[in-house]
């Protein structure tokens, strides 16, 4: 992921993710959540489990793949993960080992023959994998294999990995190591034979992956939800260019990549997409996201009634502006928990209730009152005009709209599924013009020092993270370290 890879140009089609072309999004989603076992006799209950509290990173499809050591027992499919996996479809997945996935796709089209783990027979046996993220070179790749004779079975750019690992003459390790060496991107890979399991992450270490203990058996997930759900004890994080090995002599730690780089995890894990209950780079998501609440209110305050946040992302921020300004905080908004998935609504009229079936404002809180209306971001802009114009139907004579991130200016080319820069609203128009737009009284967005400065929290001289801010500001397109000492030119 160097300066030299991202000089070519981006509208030749080489990069996936540009620009996602998915009809109404207004919400940014990530790729993925991964969760892996290794060595404990109910591996496939416990990644039931651990892919259920993963569910917010994918709600596309759900998968799992379980070796008993001499064979693959494994099943996908489309939906929940609760959807997927019944009572008895779960006794089939009999083994020690797993990996699982849930999906919300960025590249590749959403069906089942995209859903995670891919599974494939190779010379010595079988092999799974599952990731999370995105290969942005996987187009080049793919066409040079499939010019040399590759058969493809899947659009997703996962399987790339499986055919460079496949076409080695080399053991599994080196032929991993190598793959690893030529794909460019931001990604958490499993990958599991019949008896080991493979764990590696970028050499940026963009998308997050956390390693547990649950008595002797390792347990792999991309959010440390998941371990806690199942009672399991954080080891520690994976690292950047670290590539696992679990085999029947245990643990090795090894590298693809040995450039040291400190890590640069996805500004959006901290701001929206991570569960409030996770912890990475040793930052509680809940304590960050109040203490961005804290800092936007130090930086934009105004004065009003209460405070209320758009749930359930930004009401721990909602909490923070709070407390730093003394304006009540109040449910302004409810959430309705039962509306399921809404990919497909037929008609542009009932595209326009979505947010009306998502969210509904409390008439009796926010009538007469002025609100300050706490929000992770905007994207196109249109779902902030119809909360702001639902809270002004419910009788509210002032909305303030304060925004706990910068203003989303790039799209992502790492695996977060992002419009292309002609739908963000703020790569075209100016913060006066975006609180026009939207129909708020006034407009602020939480600066990228002050992002920042909210992830590190009191820690900061201690803090080993680093933080990817390339959708936010062209002037340093991606931070790679806090003290802005590494930075690479990015395809935004």
């Amino acid at each position: 992921m160097s300066h030299e890879l991202m000089t070519e140009p981006l509208w030749t089609g080489d990069y996936y993710n540009e620009g996602s072309g998915k009809e109404g999004l207004d919400k940014l989603k990530e790729e993925c959540g991964v969760f892996g076992v290794y060595r404990h006799p109910d591996a496939a209950s416990l990644s039931y489990y651990g892919l259920h509290a993963l569910q917010h990173r994918g709600e596309e499809s759900a998968g799992m793949c379980v070796s008993d050591g001499t064979q693959f027992n494994y099943h996908r499919g489309m939906g929940l993960v609760k959807e997927v996996f019944t009572k008895d479809l779960m006794q089939t997945l009999t083994g020690d080992i797993s990996i699982g996935h849930v999906r919300y796709s960025t590249s590749g089209d959403s069906k089942l023959t995209n859903a995670q783990p891919l599974v494939f027979k190779y010379r010595d046996g079988d092999l799974a994998v599952a990731t999370n993220g995105n290969i942005v070179n996987a187009p080049t790749i793919r066409r040079e294999l499939e010019q040399s004779g590759s058969i493809f079975q899947t659009t997703s750019d996962t399987e790339v990995i499986a055919h460079l690992i496949a076409r080695s003459p080399k053991g599994l390790v080196e032929a991993a190591k190598d793959a690893f060496q030529r794909i460019v991107g931001g990604y958490a890979f499993l990958i599991m034979t019949n008896d080991k399991l493979l764990v590696a992450s970028d050499p940026h270490g963009l998308r997050p992956l956390t390693m547990g203990k649950l008595g002797d058996a390792y347990l792999f997930a991309s959010e440390t939800c998941a371990l806690e759900t199942i009672g399991a004890e954080l080891i520690r994080d994976i690292q950047p260019g670290e590539l696992l090995v679990l085999d029947a002599d245990g643990l090795h730690e090894d590298r693809f990549d040995d450039h040291k780089h400190r890590k640069a995890l996805c500004a959006m894990e901290y701001i929206y997409f991570a569960r409030p209950d996770s912890d990475m780079n040793g930052a509680n998501q809940h304590a960050a996201r109040k203490r961005m609440g804290s800092r936007m209110a130090i930086e934009s305050f105004v004065d009003a009634d209460l405070v209320t946040g758009v749930p359930d992302s930004s009401i721990s921020a909602a909490i923070g502006y709070a407390e730093q300004t003394g304006i009540p905080y109040e449910m302004g908004m409810i959430k309705n928990k039962y509306t399921g998935r809404t990919f497909i609504q037929p008609s542009q009229e009932l595209r326009e209730q979505g947010v009306k079936m998502k969210l509904s404002a409390v008439r009796r809180v926010v009538e007469g009152k002025r609100v300050v209306m706490i929000d992770d971001s905007i994207v196109r802009g249109t779902t902030s005009r119809r909360i702001v114009n639902m809270l002004r139907d419910a009788g509210a004579t002032e909305v303030h709209v304060r925004i706990t991130s910068p203003p989303f200016k790039n799209p992502c080319f790492y695996g977060i599924d992002t419009p292309d820069s002609r739908e963000l609203i703020a790569s075209s128009l100016s913060v006066e013009e975006i609180c026009r737009e939207i129909n708020a009284d006034s407009l602020a967005f939480l600066s990228p020092d002050g992002l920042i400065a909210s992830i590190q929290g009191d820690n900061q001289d201690d803090y080993k993270g680093g933080l990817c801010l390339a959708c936010f500001d062209n002037d340093y397109p991606t931070r790679l370290d806090f003290d802005g000492e590494e930075k690479f030119g990015c395809s935004c």
